[in-house]
């Protein structure tokens, strides 16, 4: 994860940028896709990249307790407020083999450099049964390949299939062109979720006209 950069934006992000989006009531289908794939459930539910922890309110209303782990000491700092948390990294989970029921990784994986090797940690950690739940940034439809400054449409050019870091971003507005983005070709992705041991068994697309989200729900 990219803490050095999210700690420079920490207030920003909690102060100018939260609210912003909140105001459009979740218009890339974010809080619903977790809703819809999580699921009602109890017990402890961690999410991986919690960054200010405003997903937390959704994991109660489900019944679950959510508890959330980030590198960025500056996003922690306003997330505990929200829920349980503690620094660490998503590659190296303090957490026990087989210990939680649920866990979620909210628009972090262009975030995590190493996003197969997260995904093997959530392996671990879940409980028999357990379930994981991302929702992240659609692979095909957003990236630095992507110009989407027109709302109508959103204009593909190549570089879809490299993956790696960058920063360019069709903004100046959002968070990817201050702190950068790891594309993952949606082959990529989905392959990381079968490497990792994991079984998928739903998905979601969200925002409109063309997608922006891409959601996933596995054990």
């Amino acid at each position: 994860m990219t803490d050095a950069g999210y700690d420079e934006i920490a207030d920003w992000y909690e102060f100018e940028f939260l609210p912003a989006q909140s105001a459009q009531d979740d218009p890339l289908g974010v809080h619903e896709a977790l809703r819809e794939l999580l699921g009602p459930g109890s017990g402890r539910c961690l999410e991986v990249g919690c960054g200010t922890g405003v997903y937390a309110a959704d994991v109660r209303a489900l019944g679950r307790t959510p508890i959330g782990v980030d590198l960025s000491a500056g996003m922690l700092r306003h997330a505990a407020g929200r829920l349980p948390v503690a620094r660490a990294d998503a590659t190296r989970l303090p957490f026990a083999d087989a210990s939680l029921p649920a866990v979620i990784a909210m628009m972090v994986h262009t975030d995590m450099p190493d996003y197969p090797a997260v995904l093997r940690e959530v392996r671990r950690v879940l409980a028999p049964g357990g379930v994981f739940v991302h929702v992240g940034v659609h692979p095909c439809f957003c990236g630095a390949f992507a110009d989407r400054s027109d709302p109508a449409a959103a204009v593909i050019r190549p570089g879809y299939r490299e993956r790696g870091f960058s920063r360019d971003s069709w903004t100046s507005k959002g968070v990817r062109d201050k702190v950068g983005a790891m594309h993952f070709p949606l082959a990529d992705l989905l392959g990381a979720f079968v490497a990792a041991g994991l079984t998928t068994e739903a998905f979601a697309e969200g925002g409109a006209p063309t997608p922006i989200t891409f959601s996933v729900r596995a054990r």
